[in-house]
């Protein structure tokens, strides 16, 4: 009987506030979007830094790589190292709300990084019109770039590359964690969540957690409605498994403890229903969820750059071996 009076007065308070988790979209489109050495001025004046990683020699390929939820670009620092000397340009923003973007911590809203991506994307296509282009995304930003794929007026690519993205949709999670999220977010939006208590390992790689840790561009405190709109961009990534087309490489680690496998499994099991000749399942059996920057992060950058040079085709590392046998063993 307490709980369901507590219950009503917490909806009557949550009723009573009117609070909303809020987005905080791009203004008004005023300039032409520019690609410059260090910035991605988007079309409603928006300075996203940019870093890239290029080729001594005219690049041969071209990757797009997005960052994680409370990253930024520098995510890609030593992968764009490695393959740049593979003969391969990497490009990789700050999106907004994080790293030195505006608005840092405040939720852009899915369609928006959407947009900045298909921006990005003509751009980059413009300075290399004879290279094909690869979209990379790591968690978040793996989800964004699925999200994008399914869109009819996303430009052409040559093919995606997905590190373990953010995949874990409220369908697949359990009840009382939607609720929590819906509550909070609906009467707290402001609040911050730092997650400290929550006992999860992102990656063996200790040295570069620390680094993570003293980086003052990593966001340490999240608004709860920063967390809601990441979890409506997580549901729309993982409804959008039937929609993806072309050629797709997956990447996904065995010890990851941030994106569960009950979703990510399920994802896939849509995903190879369809057109499974263009996509390629990795899954890493000592690999976290950052895989690219893990321990063995090495094992997955020539995966990346050998899939990219024959895909389809067989991965040096026999990851996507390794994923084809626990697949079809569940």
């Amino acid at each position: 009987m307490k709980l369901r009076y507590t219950l009503t007065a917490l909806l009557l308070l949550i009723t009573q506030s009117g609070c909303m988790p809020m987005t905080y979209p791009p203004g008004a489109k005023n300039n032409a979007a520019q690609l410059g050495e260090n910035t991605f001025l988007t079309e409603d004046g928006a300075s996203l830094p940019l870093r890239h990683w290029l080729p001594k020699v005219e690049p041969r390929t071209v990757i797009i790589a997005l960052h994680g939820f409370n990253d930024y670009s520098r995510f890609f620092d030593t992968p764009g190292e490695y393959f740049s000397k593979q003969g391969i340009a990497c490009f990789a923003y700050d999106q907004r709300g994080f790293g030195m973007a505006p608005k840092r911590g405040l939720w852009a809203g899915g369609e928006t990084y959407t947009k900045d991506l298909q921006t990005l994307v003509r751009l980059v296509k413009q300075r290399y019109p004879k290279r094909p282009v690869y979209l990379l995304g790591e968690s978040m930003g793996g989800a964004i770039v699925i999200t994008a794929m399914s869109r009819a007026d996303m430009p052409e690519v040559s093919g995606i590359i997905l590190a373990a993205p953010a995949l874990w949709a409220r369908s697949t999670m359990p009840w009382y964690q939607t609720g929590l999220l819906w509550t909070l977010a609906h009467s707290l939006p402001w609040l911050t969540l730092t997650g400290e208590g929550v006992h999860v390992v992102a990656s063996d790689n200790i040295d570069m957690l620390r680094a993570m840790g003293r980086d003052p561009l990593v966001i340490k405190a999240t608004r709860v409605e920063t967390v809601y709109g990441l979890t409506d961009l997580m549901d729309a990534a993982f409804n959008s498994a039937t929609l993806l087309r072309g050629n797709t490489l997956m990447l996904y680690g065995e010890k990851d403890e941030i994106i569960p496998k009950e979703p990510t499994y399920a994802f896939l099991q849509q995903f190879l229903a369809t057109n499974s000749t263009e996509k390629t399942v990795a899954i890493y059996q000592h690999g976290y969820h950052m895989l690219l920057r893990d321990l063995q992060a090495s094992t997955t950058w020539k995966d990346i750059a050998a899939w990219i040079n024959a895909s389809p085709g067989k991965l040096p590392s026999g990851a996507d071996n390794r994923a084809k046998q626990l697949l079809s063993s569940r």
